[in-house]
């Protein structure tokens, strides 16, 4: 056994009486609370109630929940409708399957729900929002880790990950060690909420442009950690789904921050001024 490796956790589930506590979701869980936490903080400086920040997330989460569920069916159907498959899985959602753009996608219209009931722009809270969703995002991956799932290809690096049998790729069992791309895309999220931090205290941009940069930003580390990953994918023109709606995805969020760099200031003139403490 080498000397230096990332060992995988021995279990992912624990039980309190008949009642599993699974590690994936308490993951999932921590990165819900942790982008309430920062969001919270957020939006106070903006000069808001910081209880709007929940009132919100009681539409966005369950929202998310189901679009991260959905993305994931209905890219990967084979999965749970092919011969032989279970398609009550479907709502196995604690096995993992969460896609992160359709989480992203139907969490927005939860949040416009929630923001139209409070009288809020949902541009505005999106940008409050970026860094809180990125941090959750960090956190979440771990959900990944404990459940041995999403890793990468087959690797000697001193930070590999050793994966257990009964969870390595069928056609490679006796390899034992993978790119960790949980870690990778995990540290990737705390970078990019460090930059996202960083220009919102030096530039303040505004009206969805942070938001937009969170997509970029996002994005650009999907795509070569997506080139990584060994897991099943359906392939379009030999890229990955998810590469092409990554690449979708900057596009847009790309074409919104040209068009907004050609409006007038005036665009922003109703926008409250950050109290910075």
């Amino acid at each position: 056994m080498p000397l230096a490796y990332l060992p995988s956790p021995t279990r992912g589930v624990w039980h309190l009486g008949p009642v599993p506590v699974r590690a994936y979701a308490l993951c999932i869980l921590a990165g819900i609370f942790a982008a309430v936490w920062l969001t919270r903080r957020r939006w106070a400086a903006r000069g808001r109630p910081p209880v709007e920040v929940e009132d919100i997330a009681v539409w966005a989460v369950p929202f998310g929940i189901l679009g991260g569920r959905l993305y994931h069916v209905i890219t990967d159907p084979e999965l749970y409708f092919a011969p032989g498959r279970e398609p009550v899985r479907v709502l196995y959602i604690w096995d993992g399957g969460l896609g992160i753009p359709g989480a992203v996608a139907l969490g927005a219209l939860g949040a416009w729900l929630g923001c139209r009931r409070r009288g809020i722009a949902l541009a505005d809270f999106a940008d409050a929002l970026a860094p809180g969703l990125i941090l959750a995002q960090a956190v979440g991956r771990w959900g990944n880790y404990f459940n041995q799932e999403l890793f990468g290809s087959p690797t000697g690096l001193p930070w590999k990950l050793l994966i257990d049998p009964v969870h390595r790729p069928t056609d490679s069992p006796g390899v034992a060690f993978y790119h960790p791309t949980f870690l990778y895309e995990s540290l990737w999220d705390l970078g990019a909420m460090a930059l996202l931090l960083w220009l919102d205290a030096r530039h303040r941009p505004s009206r969805g442009r942070l938001f937009a940069c969170y997509v970029l930003a996002y994005t650009t580390g999907r795509a070569w950690i997506e080139a990584l990953r060994i897991d099943h994918a359906n392939h379009f023109l030999g890229l990955r789904l998810n590469d092409w709606v990554s690449a979708a995805l900057f596009t847009a969020a790309l074409a919104y921050l040209l068009a907004a760099r050609r409006r007038t200031p005036a665009h922003d003139a109703g926008r409250p001024e950050a109290k910075r403490s």
